[in-house]
């Protein structure tokens, strides 16, 4: 995980005023500001070696003088950041994020200069330590236990290029791709990786890997048919005990995740015992409540999620991933033309509202 930095705490000072001139009454200039400002291909990684003391500090404002008696402003410093950062002060609270290009974020003030309100002595800058917490803007999230093929399937559906070993935490950094469509329609892909048993309660990087999931749009889970166990010592799950572990550690992360639109990607079609599982998983998920006194209680999610689509694939064959391209697409679309219907009936409220 050295490679991808998604958390990064810096220390920032606006910049001191400028000194007063008491026998004309003159004011010193402000300091400068601390902007955050958000920008494409930026990594927090970029800012930490270009900026290995992590600290950010604004000019001093100019004294007052005869020649100007209102001393000039001091010069403010920008600080490039990734688009999709949380901006938290030390205690965790969030206090600003910056979710698309060229939106700012003041950091931290300026003092002002010495005036006749200060005794025409100047006061210092806002001084703090923040946290540039980094959530990957995705449209699809690709959520799944190690092992069950979203790096394979990324490499398919996308241009992106993600190590795969064959050992069970393939993925160590979160990759993100984008599926190119005929019409150059693009959507965007975020391989999170393998998620555990326990991830909510922050076993393995659960909760670095769980942030992530909170700005995509869409889950889309992969699930090997043949089901996953992660060692000898730990339970063997099948792809219905699977998809509901996967379902409760998003429930537990946040409950809002599972409201989200989602899709499920049955992998590995390819093996021989798959037919007689798929079948049996489908029978399972069209009646999930009726298999659920098998499992253990603490299995079991309070809210199960509703898939859009079901599609079974084989990243190792190619079997399905065409299909899975187009359900990705109608799903995008039909997300983006209920968000606009919402958009509409609100504008035609207000507009009846203030009539």
């Amino acid at each position: 995980y050295s490679n991808f930095i998604d958390d990064l705490r810096v220390y920032v000072r606006g910049g001191t005023g400028g000194m007063g001139y008491p026998n004309l009454g003159g004011e010193g200039g402000r300091g400068g500001d601390v902007w955050f400002v958000a920008r494409e291909r930026t990594t927090l990684k970029s800012i930490r070696e270009k900026y290995p003391q992590k600290r950010f500090v604004a000019g001093t404002g100019a004294n007052s003088s005869v020649r100007a008696l209102k001393g000039e402003k001091g010069k403010d410093c920008e600080v490039h950041v990734p688009v999709g950062i949380s901006v938290l002060d030390d205690d965790g609270k969030q206090i600003g994020e910056l979710n698309a290009a060229g939106e700012r974020f003041l950091a931290a003030h300026g003092g002002l200069g010495g005036s006749l309100a200060t005794n025409f002595l100047p006061c210092k800058g806002q001084r703090r330590t923040v946290h540039l917490d980094l959530k990957l803007i995705a449209d699809v999230g690709l959520v799944g236990f190690p092992n069950a093929g979203k790096s394979s399937l990324l490499s398919k559906i996308s241009h992106a290029k993600p190590e795969i070993a064959n050992y069970a935490f393939t993925t160590i950094q979160p990759e993100l791709g984008k599926i190119m469509y005929a019409d150059y329609k693009q959507i965007s892909v975020a391989d999170l990786p393998g998620l555990i048993e326990g991830a909510h309660a922050n076993k393995g990087m659960g909760h670095k890997f769980l942030k992530h999931v909170e700005r995509t749009k869409q889950l889309l889970l992969v699930v090997d048919i043949s089901g996953f166990q992660l060692s000898i010592k730990t339970p063997f799950r099948t792809a219905f005990e699977t998809i509901l572990l996967l379902t409760k550690e998003l429930e537990l992360y946040k409950e809002e995740l599972v409201r989200k639109p989602a899709l499920l990607a049955i992998n590995k079609i390819d093996l021989p015992c798959a037919k007689d599982n798929l079948d049996e998983l489908m029978t399972q998920l069209q009646n999930p409540q009726d298999f659920l006194h098998l499992l253990e209680e603490e299995m079991i999610p309070a809210n199960t999620l509703e898939f859009r689509e079901v599609i079974p694939i084989s990243t190792y064959t190619g079997e399905g991933i065409e299909e899975l391209k187009t359900c990705i697409r109608k799903s995008i679309d039909e997300q983006a033309e209920q968000v606009n219907e919402e958009y509409r009936k609100k504008k035609l409220l207000l507009l009846q509202t203030s009539k």
